[in-house]
């Protein structure tokens, strides 16, 4: 059996006959938000499907392309299209292009997510930076054998998202005149909306909104020494007393009108790294 490192060496063997330069900022775009894309000066962009070992993208508004380019000045590598565990697929397949993308330089990796409001003061269309968040994937992209080329057995979980970038993100949306929010995002399985009952259950364990991913893109992050940023904009009102139902087309309607907010502190945030 071909070993994790033996399948990331192979995806960055594949990438570096493409491009030789170092890539310091990694991103991964989430559901309604690949319009960040547009902001990047490509230098290239790869198909999921070309590049060894790489899942691909199933989920609506995830194109599936690898994107090398500059953003407010610097080198970034961008996921347009991420991997969630309701595809089928292992935390590893999950985490695999942010073990990829170390190897390809990235220092800094920024997450962005659409996700249902659980904090009653928060409303959809809010931008929120994430402080902290709650496993409840039923997984963990560091269960089994542990590389230590890669990491430590045992990575601590006290801050898994960069201080000193989540002060800086809350300078320059005061600079922008852009509200936002911070919380704990919690992570669950899906792909079905959660019943009002668990909604009452996760906003009782202190979360502040609730999404189908980024956790395990975080952990693995954290588990190689990767500084994480991450942000979510909230699509839905996930009020158990007043819940309504809500469909994935609603959902993109609502993130894609909030992407530009978002892109603009994300813009500014890169900018000032």
């Amino acid at each position: 059996m071909i070993s994790q490192r033996a399948k990331i060496q192979e995806a960055v063997s594949y990438i570096r006959k493409k491009t030789q330069d170092e890539y310091p900022i990694g991103i991964v775009l989430g559901t309604g938000l690949g319009a960040l894309a547009r902001e990047i000066k490509i230098d290239l962009s790869l198909d999921y499907s070309d590049i060894p070992n790489f899942p691909i993208s199933t989920v609506e508004t995830h194109h599936g392309k690898l994107i090398f380019g500059t953003l407010a000045g610097k080198k970034v590598v961008a996921m347009q299209g991420r991997f969630h565990f309701y595809e089928g697929y292992s935390m590893q397949q999950i985490v695999f292009p942010v073990r990829v993308m170390k190897d390809l330089g990235v220092k800094t990796l920024g997450i962005t997510n659409a996700c249902g409001g659980l904090n009653p003061s928060f409303r959809k269309g809010d931008i929120m930076l994430i402080d902290d968040h709650i496993n409840m994937l039923g997984g963990n992209p560091l269960i089994g054998p542990n590389d230590p080329e890669i990491g430590s057995r045992f990575p601590d979980m006290c801050a898994p998202y960069s201080p000193r970038i989540l002060a800086l993100a809350e300078k320059v949306a005061l600079e922008h005149k852009i509200k936002v929010q911070r919380g704990v995002y919690v992570a669950l399985s899906g792909p079905c909306l959660e019943t009002r009952a668990e909604y009452r259950m996760l906003r009782a364990l202190g979360a502040d909104v609730v999404g189908m991913s980024t956790v395990p893109e975080v952990i693995a992050a954290v588990h190689q020494g990767t500084e994480v940023f991450g942000m979510s904009i909230i699509t839905d009102e996930c009020f158990p007393d007043s819940l309504q139902p809500v469909s994935i087309e609603e959902i993109i309607e609502v993130s894609n009108h909030a992407e530009p907010k978002m892109t603009a502190i994300f813009k500014s945030v890169v900018e000032n790294l």
